[in-house]
């Protein structure tokens, strides 16, 4: 069973950051203050997302870090599985070889469920929810 972990949240924290003002280019400094996330984690989890495509960074005065795509097309899966193991592979809470062995345990369907929704849950989620609406004319 998978549920993003610490490192995902932050990442996806980042991503939230930049999703809310797609136009602009922020900085690693200026991330990790709005978010509460120390500025070497911050730098450390922008260069992963650079390296997977999610982002975009240009260096010097006037850089910064944008979406490499639009907000829509992120999926809150495509951070989460750079940054925890999203198998669906999960043990069986009353030890090895219970489930898949005859009879599921008490608990199969439940956690089974869980993790289906959690999976759909991140796969159908973007970061068009963290998004300005657009202004009113």
């Amino acid at each position: 069973m998978f549920i993003y972990g610490k490192t995902a949240a932050n990442a996806i924290s980042v991503m939230s950051y930049l999703a809310a003002d797609p136009t602009k280019r922020s900085g690693s400094g200026e991330i990790a203050e709005s978010r509460g996330i120390s500025r070497a984690l911050t730098a450390k989890l922008l260069t992963q997302l650079a390296s997977a495509g999610l982002v975009n960074g240009q260096p010097g005065p006037g850089g910064g870090y944008t979406l490499a795509k639009p907000a829509d097309k992120i999926c809150l899966f495509d951070i989460v599985s750079l940054f925890e193991q999203t198998s669906t592979n999960s043990n069986c809470p009353f030890g090895e070889h219970w489930c898949g062995v005859g009879d599921p345990c008490p608990l199969h369907d439940t956690i089974t469920g869980m993790i289906a929704s959690n999976k759909c849950f991140i796969e159908k989620t973007t970061l068009a929810v963290f998004s300005a609406p657009p202004a009113k004319k």
